[in-house]
Parts: structure tokens; sequence; C-alpha cells
């Protein structure tokens, strides 16, 4: 994936980052947004699909969480096309470069579906705060590591907000 990066990467952009850096903090950016997209589908998939005495509230639930998704996924696109990126898009690409798991064919309970997002909250977070330290330390972008805050702490209030919500047993 990093040759492919490296030759979408906008060579004369004069931010005050180098160009190695700058395709560093894009691979990281493009791992995160696959990660949601994925995130992003799962948690769609189960507004469509849940099966719950409580289905009314779910439904509801699940569909503001994926609303809140879909703008992460469009702000990190955006970031990386002002690091001079390109920003991934086909399922392809997407599907390879995310580190979460999908389950096609399988139509979980609702006590399950909580469980996977909260497991994918969780993984996204601890991926966000080693990518934030990395952009920080490592390729000198302040900026990035600012933004990847701020999802990160979106992250972890939706975290709270799915375990709040959680079905009990």
């Amino acid at each position: 994936m990093a040759q492919t990066i490296d030759t979408q990467i906008e060579k004369n952009l004069n931010i005050g980052i180098s160009e190695q850096d700058r395709e560093g903090v894009v691979s990281i950016l493009t791992g995160i947004l696959a990660d949601e997209y994925v995130l992003y589908t799962k948690t769609r998939n189960y507004h469509w699909n849940v099966v719950s005495p409580h289905f009314n509230d779910y439904h509801k639930f699940f569909e503001g969480q994926y609303g809140e998704i879909e703008v992460f996924i469009d702000d990190i696109a955006e970031r990386i096309r002002q690091l001079g990126g390109k920003a991934i898009a086909t399922l392809e690409e997407l599907k390879s470069s995310t580190s979460l798991k999908e389950h096609p064919g399988q139509y979980p309970t609702d006590k399950e579906m909580f469980a996977n997002l909260v497991a994918d909250h969780e993984s996204i977070i601890r991926s966000l705060r080693s990518g934030l330290e990395k952009s920080d330390q490592s390729f000198h972008d302040m900026g990035t590591s600012d933004f990847l805050t701020g999802l990160m702490e979106n992250h972890e209030k939706m975290l709270w907000m799915l375990r709040a919500t959680a079905p009990q047993t």
C-alpha cells in the first residue's frame, strides 16, 4: 500500500511538513478511513437487521451512530486531501486497508451487535491513540495529531453510549 500512497502525494505542497512525513501521515489516515468505513457499514447493517423487543430504540440508536461515523469518514478523507494525498474510495481498497473484521452472512442478536460494535470502537480508539502519537512525534504533524485526538474523543463518547444502551443479561 505504501507505494500507492507514495505516488498519490502532491509533491509541491509547502506546509512545513516534508513529503516523506506527509506520506507517513496519509498512510495512518488511510487505515483509519478504511476502519471507519467498515464500522459505518457494520453499524448500518445492524440498523437494518436488528431484531429485539427494543427494536425501535435500537434502530434509531444505530442510525444516529452511523450518521456520526459518516461525518468522520468525510473529515478523514478531506484531511488526507489537505495533506496532498488521495483518499481511497473503492470497496476493494477499503477492505485491503482495514484492520476490522466483517462477518458476511451472519445476523447476530441485538446483544452480539452491541458487543461487536463495542469491540470495533475500542479497536479504532487504540489505532487513533497510536496514530496521533506517530503523527506528532514521528511525522511532526501536530495538526493531524490534534485532528485524531478529537476523533478519538468522539469514539470514546460513542463507546460510552454503546455500553450504556447495550442489552443487559
